[in-house]
Order: C-alpha cells, then structure tokens, then sequence
C-alpha cells in the first residue's frame, strides 16, 4: 500500500473564545423583533438593554408615547424583554436613540 500525506484537520471552535465572555454575538446589541400572534395581530420585543436601566419606566414612556398597552416579561437566558401591542419596531429604535438609551449602530431590528 501507498502511505498518503494527508493530514487531517483536527476540530476547531471558532467561537470558543466568544462563549469565555458570555453569550456569543449579542452582547452589545438590542434586538428589535416583532411576533405575529393571532390575524392581524401582533407583538413587538425589545430584549438586549442594560440591567442597570430601569424597564419599568422605559415601557412607561413607550405606552405613552405610541399610545399601545405592553408589558415587562422576565426571561431566564434573555433577562427582562418588553413587549408592546402591534408594530412598533421602526418607533421603537427611533425612541430609544432619541432617548439617549442605545447608539443607533447597537440596533437590530428583524422580522418581515
């Protein structure tokens, strides 16, 4: 038989060293998302702010601001996510770079 140089790669993480300092990718973000719940109804999330601010009385100013009900939910792995009734995502960024609370580059806004 004929012996080949081949050498075989050996298993590589390249997010091994991300996952050292906490979750990997979404640290200095705020995820905007939006879920569609029943027809024409929806829910828009805030998840991502800083502990430190008070998710009280951001979802205060919110309501009152876009004149929409919602509430503060608290996640295990997330941390605490806000939620609003309807679309909110394009009104909601702009709040909060208004706000002084996020950059407008921390911003990540998905769904359809």
């Amino acid at each position: 038989m004929v012996e080949l140089d081949i050498q075989i790669p050996t298993t590589f993480d390249p997010f091994a060293e991300a996952e050292e300092f906490g979750r990997t990718g979404t640290k200095d973000y705020v995820h905007i998302r939006i879920q569609q719940r029943n027809g024409r109804k929806s829910l828009t999330t805030v998840e991502g702010l800083k502990q430190e601010l008070s998710s009280d009385k951001i979802l205060k100013s919110l309501k009152k601001e876009f004149c929409c009900n919602g509430n503060v939910v608290h996640d295990k792995e997330l941390g605490k996510v806000i939620q609003l009734h309807g679309d909110q995502r394009k009104k909601v960024a702009h709040f909060l770079v208004n706000a002084g609370i996020v950059k407008k580059e921390q911003i990540k806004i998905h769904g359809f």
